[in-house]
């Protein structure tokens, strides 16, 4: 027995359901310098902490941006903050500092926050989706159907299943019993190749974890793409190109967003059983780092409004510097 898979019999339940004191983390295999690659999550983290932060200030003190839409946008932010700081720092510390053991414990925690943060970020961008689409298709009635209460509503909803899915997840893996291995091929505590490592009956567990890649992928992008079908026959009825190209511009952040997030998740479940498992690794880990940075800039250099009030709280602090300096 290895040293690895001595813990087993050392936490058994008196049903006989075997749970490891920890689990090892493998990550990479045979690639050299990956020490650069997690000092340049740091750097993604870092951006994402700032990128996010500033775009949940600029909401909150602007007013101006206290809509149904910035609403979502801010949900996004939080998301976002969420999933890179439940994400990135653990799988710094497992494999920069060498780190690769997590209790058993800690592995299904760190699994539920990731998958919740990732479900919300899903889910606020299929928000986003259905705010254009109103906003687009019913222009007039946009203020009486998307209300702040009732944007605030949907969004604490989309929390609780998002906590509700993964929690089920997890319960049921919970239920395994984990005799054929404790290593985890994979760069943090992640639900496919876990249900490999029971060895009793895990047929239940292995259907219900392909809950995640239906709610976080397929459902959301069958919406969204519904939504922009919608769109795109109210833009037809629009008489002169420049009012077209006007009402669409609106959504091209929203479109930005979509494809970053979704296009690398697709690439990644379509391609799973033809890619190298590091290949694999780096898409989904750069696919699950990248979007939380990446949102913000696109969002505030991409939507007009959000420029505007940069602009406007810049000379607004510029005035009291001067009148400070005066």
């Amino acid at each position: 027995m290895s040293p690895l898979n001595s813990a087993y019999f050392k936490n058994t339940t008196v049903d006989n359901i075997v749970k490891p004191d920890f689990f090892f983390i493998t990550g990479f295999a045979g690639i050299p310098h990956t020490k650069y690659y997690y000092v340049f999550l740091c750097f993604v983290y870092a951006l994402t902490i700032l990128g996010n932060s500033f775009i949940m200030f600029v909401i909150y003190i602007d007013h101006c941006l206290h809509s149904p839409k910035y609403i979502a946008v801010f949900n996004l932010a939080v998301a976002d903050l969420g999933e890179s700081t439940a994400f990135i720092p653990q799988m710094i510390d497992t494999f920069l500092f060498k780190s690769h053991l997590i209790s058993f414990e800690a592995c299904l925690t760190n699994m539920f926050f990731v998958f919740w943060f990732i479900h919300m970020q899903s889910f606020t961008l299929t928000l986003l989706s259905y705010d254009r689409c109103v906003a687009i298709c019913f222009p007039l009635r946009y203020n009486e159907i998307v209300t702040k209460k009732s944007m605030l509503l949907i969004t604490a909803i989309l929390w609780i299943i998002g906590a509700v899915t993964i929690l089920v997840v997890v319960i049921f893996f919970t239920r395994l019993s984990y005799c054929k291995s404790n290593v985890i091929h994979s760069y943090f505590c992640d639900p496919g190749p876990l249900p490999q490592l029971a060895c009793n009956d895990n047929t239940r567990s292995i259907r219900i974890n392909w809950i995640n890649p239906v709610i976080i992928l397929w459902i959301p992008v069958l919406f969204i793409i519904g939504t922009y079908i919608c769109i795109a026959r109210a833009l037809l009825k629009i008489a002169t190109a420049s009012d077209r190209f006007k009402a669409m511009k609106t959504c091209s952040s929203h479109l930005i967003l979509v494809s970053v997030f979704y296009l690398p998740l697709c690439f990644s479940f379509a391609l799973f059983s033809i890619t190298h498992p590091n290949a694999r690794i780096i898409n989904m880990c750069l696919a699950t780092a990248l979007p939380p940075m990446l949102n913000p800039i696109i969002y505030s250099l991409m939507t007009e409004e959000f420029r505007q009030s940069i602009k406007k709280l810049y000379r607004r602090n510029k005035i009291h510097i001067t009148g400070w300096n005066k």
